[in-house]
């Protein structure tokens, strides 16, 4: 079945589709470091300065690589979702915290408003500048792919969690990121999802239960 939808993973005490990037450093780097601990999920977290930093990096990446293809990113940074779902993100979320899950029809964007990369964003950065030899896979590190790009792979490949071989350690998540650049489109949603048009996907206590 073609995959049909994004998901969004936050926090289920906050507020959907916030992005460390749209802060000053000095409170994305505080934010960092209450949400480091030793999981997958947080120990990105524990060099903080250097992990903005490449994300930033990643960031400006992306979206030059994206205009490049003819995208018309919106925003100057992106909102962060999944192609699909991820398992590996629902395994890796910290017990501790409450997480919810917004999925939001892929019919909704157009190919100007969203990019892809896999794994994600700095990941596939890292890859396709240093080509670690027992990971780099050139056909898909170090690219930015468009909604048709995207959907044609999965066409051919299936989903990276289901069907991929793409050797990564267990530590580095394999989904595709799908970098959101019209936040509108995320912001027209939340506000139907608010006025009970559409239905939340419901906050769970762990991912891991």
């Amino acid at each position: 079945m073609p995959v049909d939808y994004l998901t969004h993973y936050y926090m289920g005490d906050r507020e959907p589709f916030q992005s460390l990037s749209a802060l000053p450093d000095a409170e994305a780097i505080r934010i960092m470091a209450a949400l480091s601990d030793d999981t997958p999920f947080g120990a990105r977290f524990k060099q903080p300065h250097q992990y903005l930093a490449a994300r930033r990096d990643s960031e400006a990446w992306v979206r030059a690589e994206f205009i490049a293809k003819g995208g018309r990113p919106q925003a100057g940074y992106p909102i962060s979702c999944v192609l699909g779902s991820s398992g590996w993100l629902e395994q890796a979320a910290p017990e501790r915290a409450i997480h919810a899950a917004i999925r939001i029809p892929l019919a909704l964007f157009t190919a100007d408003d969203v990019s892809f990369t896999y794994p994600d964003s700095m990941i596939s950065r890292w890859f396709g500048r240093d080509k670690p030899a027992e990971y780099y896979r050139p056909a898909l590190h170090g690219r930015v792919f468009t909604l048709p790009e995207i959907l044609a792979l999965v066409a051919e490949k299936g989903m990276p969690e289901e069907h991929w071989d793409s050797n990564l350690p267990v530590t580095l998540a394999p989904y595709i990121e799908a970098q959101v650049w019209n936040h509108e489109v995320l912001a027209a949603f939340r506000r139907q999802q608010n006025a009970g048009v559409i239905p939340d996907v419901p906050a769970i206590e762990s991912y891991q239960s």
